[in-house]
């Protein structure tokens, strides 16, 4: 509860958490003991630290950078060095904590598929942008569901079992997008989620889910590691539709044009 619903461990009380927990009172102030803190009030200010840094402005961000860093830091060059070295790391951790059964999983369902439909919010929305165009650049049925109009909830009934759904979405996640991929799973849809963590509430709904470690006490959080995966995906599956062309939709559309 704690991980998944910060938000509330920042503003509530024990006694509103406890209610939401379903525990007692005491437990509350024991969790925080447990965890090295004097009481409550301690750990809570953990929350509201994170909850202030995740709610300022980008330039309230930088002037909290600019406090912390040398000014060479701050220079253009010294900006690009610190986030080649952060996004080096990143990918390093990437491909340690991604598994190649679930990247063939994933590309079986994609591939596999009558049509495509790629949904994310917000940070995550340039990957859902590159999914979209790439995937349709291999032949694939594919759909960005960017909910114009309000017509996100009419869009999804449309959406069938034969297809697939990929959402992207990290803390603090789209409620819209795990709406739609709560639906979509209910209905009988495939689901592949890239999100953030094993406490993401998409992994619930997911046939394929992969978490990637997103470091939520950087100012700026980075999308190299999800739009690395999204182009694996990309790759991975264009190799399966050349190896297999028989088999697939894509391949039966080619067919067919000739």
């Amino acid at each position: 509860f704690a991980l998944e619903k910060p938000h509330d461990l920042a503003l509530g009380t024990v006694a509103t958490l406890a209610e939401a927990t379903e525990v007692q009172p005491s437990a509350i102030i024991r969790f925080a003991n447990a965890l090295g803190y004097k009481g409550y009030s301690d750990m809570q200010q953990v929350f509201k630290g994170h909850l202030v840094e995740r709610s300022a402005s980008y330039r309230e961000r930088i002037d909290q950078l600019r406090i912390k860093q040398l000014s060479g830091a701050r220079a253009p060059a010294g900006v690009l060095h610190q986030l080649v070295g952060d996004s080096v790391a990143e990918l390093g951790h990437l491909e340690e904590g991604i598994a190649e059964a679930d990247l063939m999983a994933a590309v079986k369902l994609i591939s596999g598929a009558q049509r495509v439909h790629v949904l994310a919010q917000r940070r995550a929305y340039p990957v859902a942008g590159y999914l979209s165009y790439a995937l349709g650049q291999l032949e694939l049925r594919t759909h960005l569901l960017d909910g114009a109009g309000g017509m996100l909830r009419q869009t999804l009934r449309g959406v069938a079992p034969e297809d697939v759904l990929l959402v992207v979405s990290f803390r603090n996640y789209s409620a819209e997008v795990l709406e739609a991929a709560e639906s979509c799973a209910a209905r009988g849809v495939p689901v592949v989620a890239i999100t953030d963590g094993p406490l993401s509430p998409l992994k619930a709904h997911a046939n394929v889910c992969f978490e990637l470690a997103d470091d939520s006490s950087r100012p700026f959080r980075s999308l190299v590691g999800p739009l690395c995966l999204a182009q694996a995906l990309v790759m991975s599956t264009g190799h399966h539709l050349a190896d297999k062309p028989s088999s697939t939709p894509a391949a039966s559309r080619r067919k067919a044009k000739k």
